[in-house]
């Protein structure tokens, strides 16, 4: 009986418990407005959500800057992250014990010294390549990559309408080419619980890879018939596993 009580009262005492704050982490050729569906499901459900700029520069660089965000935050945090995203946020938890989970959206999840291109390769099927990208100088060295709008719908967000994929390809935020090769440092899903969304019908980042990382970081999985984008396209399922997440 005691057990039974006990079990009958957690529901209420659930209902009294703080919200995490949400922290939403996009990826390169992309910004915070691919959340917007996401966020605003969360925010109607009484979370309180964040969602700041990744400035897409290096994965250490990345990942301090998101750690330094972080800081400033009190209380439990469900870190949640797009694509090369999931990089960032793997190496920005590893020291916070306020993450108490972290989310990927077709998103990659690196081990100790693993690279996104290494990643993004494991598998066949991703379909950008050099030949989808344009490579702009913006320093001594230094090279930004973006999508090409030939092909940024069909590669990158494939079932979301044209018209706004076209909008995403005109105010996508470049990555440089840099963070493909730069080693992940210790990563956070070894020691924080991690919920995994597969994009079956990812072009950038196989469904393949995104199964193997999901498995080997003992992820909660679920799959959904989605672009690379699929925060955008399918927002529900999106948010319905953050929730989980977060409770």
């Amino acid at each position: 009986m005691a057990a039974a009580g006990a079990f009958l009262g957690a529901p209420a005492a659930q209902a009294h418990k703080p919200k995490p704050t949400v922290v939403l982490v996009h990826g390169a050729f992309a910004d915070a407005s691919g959340w917007n569906g996401v966020a605003a499901r969360l925010v109607r459900d009484g979370y309180p959500v964040i969602a700041p700029a990744n400035p897409l520069r290096s994965v250490s660089g990345d990942a301090a800057y998101l750690a330094s965000v972080l800081a400033t935050l009190s209380g439990p945090v469900v870190l949640v992250a797009h694509s090369y995203g999931g990089i960032v946020i793997t190496n920005a938890a590893a020291a916070n014990p306020n993450v108490k989970a972290l989310v990927y959206v077709a998103a990659f999840v690196p081990d100790q010294g693993e690279t996104l291109l290494g990643l993004q390769t494991k598998y066949p099927g991703s379909r950008l390549n050099e030949a989808a990208l344009d490579f702009r100088p913006y320093g001594e060295g230094l090279v930004d990559g973006y999508i090409k709008k030939e092909v940024f719908r069909d590669v990158f967000a494939g079932d979301v309408p044209r018209a706004t994929a076209e909008l995403m390809w005109a105010g996508q935020r470049p990555a440089d080419a840099r963070t493909l090769g730069e080693p992940s440092g210790a990563p956070a899903w070894r020691t924080i619980p991690s919920w995994y969304l597969v994009a079956r019908d990812d072009q950038v980042l196989p469904a393949a890879a995104q199964r193997f990382m999901a498995q080997r970081a003992g992820s909660q999985v679920r799959e959904v018939a989605a672009s690379h984008v699929a925060m955008i396209s399918q927002p529900d399922v999106t948010a319905e596993i953050v929730k989980r997440a977060a409770r």
